[in-house]
């Protein structure tokens, strides 16, 4: 009868231990949940604040121009002043149409963030699919170099959604400031894990990322309607990384070769096979 005492008194104590760390557990996730709805919440209030007045340019001037033509009569406007104003509209269309894709980027990242889905994949047949997306982007006098130390029959589990948003990030933006010569994607095996390195000779200087995406979008000018979103998409590489527990660096030497090296933590099998 003891025993028995015994056996329910453990069972209740095990059991009673059993919901509180299920409670912690929890806890500490809706604390994070929590935390980081304040945070975007936060976020939202002042990047539209500054999305709204970056938007009122282009569409001010667009309608500006669209008037000008529809008010005008026809004998006092010549043909080359109605080409000049559809120019100015046409750029700030693009300008129009670059700036909503950064933010459809934005949106796609912050909605799937949350989770991960890890399959092993082949790397080499990964990394050769990032190279023929890269060539559709990059100049005809460009050529794209896919190297590695590693076996063709080397697999890693990794989200294969997330590293496609990362590998064209890089690549897209390598291909952009790249006229001729080579970009490279070099890859390995390194601290248990999978380390990537993009270089290419570019046209420009690249700034260091050290802020998350958080901070980033709080300037005033996060999002620009320039075609050329480098800031965005750097912070955007570094989020991912980030989100994979790793390492994001991106800096150009004084020869105008810029150097993107990733490293992140991965199982990685059958490296020498």
């Amino acid at each position: 009868m003891e025993i028995l005492f015994i056996i329910i008194i453990l069972l209740l104590i095990s059991s009673t231990v059993c919901v509180f760390l299920l409670y912690r557990h929890y806890e500490r996730r809706l604390a994070k949940e929590i935390k980081r709805a304040q945070r975007s919440e936060q976020l939202k209030s002042v990047f539209l604040s500054n999305v709204s007045h970056a938007l009122r340019t282009p569409l001010n001037a667009i309608l500006g121009f669209s008037r000008l033509i529809l008010e005008e009569k026809e004998e006092n406007m010549s043909a080359t002043q109605v080409k000049e104003m559809a120019s100015h509209i046409e750029q700030n269309g693009e300008q129009l149409l670059s700036f909503i894709s950064q933010l459809l980027e934005l949106s796609n990242f912050e909605g799937s963030m949350p989770t991960f889905t890890l399959i092993e994949v082949n790397l080499a047949e990964l990394m050769a699919s990032y190279r023929r997306e890269a060539l559709i982007v990059t100049n005809p006098d460009v050529s794209v170099r896919v190297r590695t130390n590693l076996s063709p029959h080397c697999k890693a589990t990794l989200d294969t959604n997330f590293m496609h948003q990362l590998m064209m990030y890089l690549l897209t933006h390598a291909a952009k400031h790249t006229a001729k010569g080579d970009i490279s994607l070099f890859y390995k095996d390194f601290r248990r894990g999978l380390k990537i390195t993009v270089s290419y000779h570019g046209n420009v200087q690249e700034e260091p990322v050290g802020e998350d995406i958080y901070s980033f979008l709080q300037r005033e000018n996060a999002l620009t309607l320039d075609k050329d979103a480098s800031g965005l998409a750097m912070s955007l590489c570094k989020a991912i990384v980030d989100a994979f527990e790793g390492e994001f660096d991106i800096y150009t030497e004084s020869s105008m070769k810029t150097v993107a090296t990733v490293w992140f933590p991965c199982k990685l099998v059958d490296k020498h096979k």
